[in-house]
Order: C-alpha cells, then structure tokens, then sequence
C-alpha cells in the first residue's frame, strides 16, 4: 500500500527534524563545561595576553570559564600534541600559530600530523616583520644589502629568536632568494637577540615590527624593508622586501584550532562567536595597541593557509639544511 505523497512528505520532513534535534541540542548547550585554550608560550608574552583577551570574549560569550593554560616547550610542538590527544568534544582548544606550520616539517618524528589532527575553526591576527640591521652595517636599502651580504659571505650574523622560529625561517628564506650565505645565530628568545643587534654582536635580524619600532624611530636599527606583500600604514616610507625580491613575505599569526573529529555544530559556533570578537571596537583597539593586524577568514581559506605555509617552510626546511636542536 503507498503513501499518498503530502503524508509521505511530513513523514520524511519529521525524521529529517528528528535527526537534526540531537546535532542542534548540542550545539545550544556547548560549552557544557570549563573549555581549556592550549597556548604554546609561557606565559606574559603577546601570544599569551591575546590568547587571554580571546578566552574572556568567549567566557562572556558562552557563559563558561575559557581557562589559558600554558603549555610551553619543544617549539609549541607540547601543547599541539595535548589538544591532539584530547577529546574532541569543544572543550580543549589549540592556540594556533606559524610555528606549527614549521614544525610540521622540522621534526620527523612527532606523535601527531598537525595538518591531519588539528581543525582549524578561526584566524585571528597577523604580526607583521621588519627586516633590520645594525646602524653599523654599510646599507641602506634591500639592494645594497644583498650586495655587502655577496661581497662577504659567511661574515654577516643573522640573529633569530630560535632555531625553527618564524624569524629563523623568515632569515633562510631571504638567504634562499636573495643568494647570500649568512651565519645564523640562535637566541633564546627575541630580546637577547634584539639586545645583540642594537649592540652590534650581529648584523642583521627580522623580527615582529612593534619589537623594535622604537628602536628604529630612535636610530638604534635601521630597517631595510617589511616582510609584508604590501608596506605598512604605520611605517609607510619604509619599502617591502618583495619590492626587490618578488614573491618574498612573511608574518607570524594566530588563530584557534581543535581535535579532528570535533562536532562541526560546535566548530561553527565557536567560529561564530570569534568572528564577532574581531567585529567589538575594544578587542580591535586593544589587538591594535599589541601591533596585531586583524586576519579574519572564512574556515576555508584559513585551512587555505595553513596548508600554503606548511608547503611553502617545507621547502625552506629542505632547502636550508634545518635540524631541530
């Protein structure tokens, strides 16, 4: 016997609700409990207080405690590999950066895939880099640069925050593209690094332009050019570095990811209410005053970039040499 077709539609209709009633259910009453937000960094640096900024938007938001805990050591790669592990049910987030995508192909032997274990949910910010050298240093532009750097090879110190960081790499790339060999010069962090420049121990460093904005304002550095595609409203005479070497950029950014395997209910919700933490006038003024540009993107084109800058610090790990510690 068939079903007339108005009665075959509600029924139909009906178990498409009821099958929907769970996914919504949950995701009306996530966060069900305290969520953890995984940062990488010790705590007080600028990652950590913006990590801290969005966790309290998000308390507000979702009437739930968003707890930072601060996993730092082996490069971030500690705190990638506890929300890997986790639970994917909302409640442990990672505090997403570059160096995941470094790391990605600077250790071969990691308990997680970052590219198949972390989901991105929502980009946040962008720290753009400045490319700077000590006042000593006999050049004034990117092109006269690369001519001392060619004229004494091996005798220019190139300071990083780091082995594998995003201003190591930033430094191998432009010694890849420019031609130039250079002696890198790990720091353990970038004020030890940034002191030695404005001393004169090394040469040359990129490094986050608020670290040394001042610095540059008042003589100490002189920076050669922004790592950014296009030049900065806050230092506008100063020139990109791709403006003499084509296709050269780089930034350090954030953004949060969670477990694979997360609800995509939740994953929405949560790149909801990020996105409208870009939206507040104070978290957009108090990003800015951290020298963070605004990065918002759909998943997509997040996931996008995630996987670009993953390939892209692959080849410069491969083509460099580069071993982690």
């Amino acid at each position: 016997m068939s079903l007339p077709r108005r009665r075959f539609l509600h029924l139909t209709a009906g178990a498409a609700a009821l099958s929907l009633a769970p996914t919504l259910a949950r995701a009306q009453s996530y966060p069900t409990r305290p969520v953890r937000l995984i940062v990488g960094f010790p705590a007080g640096g600028v990652g950590d207080v913006l990590a801290r900024l969005v966790g309290q938007w998000l308390s507000d938001r979702l009437s739930q405690p968003f707890v930072i805990e601060n996993r730092p050591g082996a490069a971030t790669n500690i705190a990638t590999e506890a929300v890997a592990r986790s639970t994917p049910d909302g409640h442990t987030l990672l505090w997403i950066t570059a160096a995941n995508t470094i790391n990605a192909s600077l250790y071969d032997k990691l308990s997680f895939n970052f590219i198949r274990d972390i989901y991105p949910v929502a980009s946040l910010v962008r720290a753009p880099g400045v490319m700077e050298v000590n006042p000593a240093v006999p050049a004034k532009s990117i092109p006269e640069f690369i001519a001392y750097a060619k004229a004494n090879p091996g005798k220019i110190n190139l300071a990083s925050s780091g082995l594998g960081t995003v201003s190591h790499v930033a430094g191998e790339l432009f010694k890849i593209m420019a031609g130039v060999d250079m002696l890198h010069v790990p720091y353990r962090g970038a004020a030890p690094a940034l002191t030695d420049l404005i001393s004169g121990q090394v040469q040359v460093m990129i490094l986050p332009i608020t670290s040394s904005i001042e610095h540059i304002k008042a003589g100490r550095l002189r920076a050669l050019g922004v790592t950014t595609t296009t030049r900065l409203e806050i230092v506008p005479d100063i020139p990109t570095v791709a403006e003499f070497l084509p296709g050269y950029e780089v930034s350090d950014w954030t953004g949060i990811g969670v477990p694979r395997g997360t609800p995509p209910e939740i994953v929405d919700k949560l790149n909801t209410e990020i996105s409208a933490a870009l939206d507040d006038p104070k978290i957009k003024a108090r990003f800015a005053e951290l020298g963070s540009q605004l990065m918002p993107m759909s998943r997509a084109a997040f996931s996008k970039l995630i996987a670009d800058e993953t390939a892209k610090w692959a080849k410069v790990v491969k083509s460099a040499g580069l071993k982690p510690a």
